[in-house]
């Protein structure tokens, strides 16, 4: 008895679920794979006449070779089950400081955030930012994904993502909060410590995980 064909679908789920395996995002994978950034995004997906856009041969052979997965164990990701893996909002770091993608509490809102499958998470808010360039070495690198829980509770020491009423997006460590300030260690060292007043801060999340 004949297969089922494979469906458009099915493809790009293993494709995701290659990157989750991965600790990456779409984007990230796709870089690793020494491919254009967008190569595997949501928004590649479909063409803007509503087409469905297939991955190319070439381009899941070099995502296969950047994360050493053999072509028998991608087939198997074809049917494997999710568990209890959900879709995460995905968004570039370089993109959290702009308009229109949080609300006043600091959950995502809006249009624009791709998707990235993370399982076990708690906080249906939950989302991911992916870190570019090196300003938060060692810590975090570029194309490494942090989830950050807008409603897990914030205590010193943990790494925290802050926004600023001037729309600035940071990630430091918690040094201490009192009534009217807040202090932020930065996470590479040649980078200056901050203290906030509250009033100047629109919300803090924690950091829950991160890819390392």
């Amino acid at each position: 008895m004949a297969s089922a064909p494979l469906t458009h679908n099915q493809i790009w789920t293993a494709l995701d679920r290659l990157a989750a395996r991965a600790k990456l995002s779409p984007s990230g994978l796709a870089k690793r794979s020494g491919l254009d950034p967008t190569t595997f995004n949501k928004s590649k997906r479909i063409t803007p006449d509503g087409r469905a856009r297939w991955p190319s041969t070439e381009s899941i052979a070099k995502a296969l070779a950047a994360t050493s997965v053999s072509v028998e164990s991608f087939v198997s990701l074809i049917g494997e089950s999710n568990g209890a893996a959900q879709a995460v909002p995905l968004i570039g770091f370089a993109e959290a400081g702009a308009g229109g993608y949080f609300d006043d509490g600091g959950f995502p809102v809006g249009k624009g955030w791709d998707e990235i499958a993370f399982p076990a998470v708690t906080d249906e808010h939950a989302y991911a930012l992916e870190i570019s360039g090196e300003s938060m070495i060692p810590a975090y690198r570029d194309g490494d994904v942090i989830i950050v829980s807008p409603a897990a509770p914030v205590r010193r020491g943990d790494r925290v993502v802050v926004k600023t009423k001037n729309g600035e997006v940071m990630v430091k460590e918690l040094k201490r909060q009192t009534a009217k300030q807040v202090e932020l260690k930065s996470l590479n060292a040649d980078h200056p410590e901050r203290t906030l007043s509250l009033e100047d801060v629109v919300w803090i999340a924690r950091i829950v995980w991160a890819s390392q």
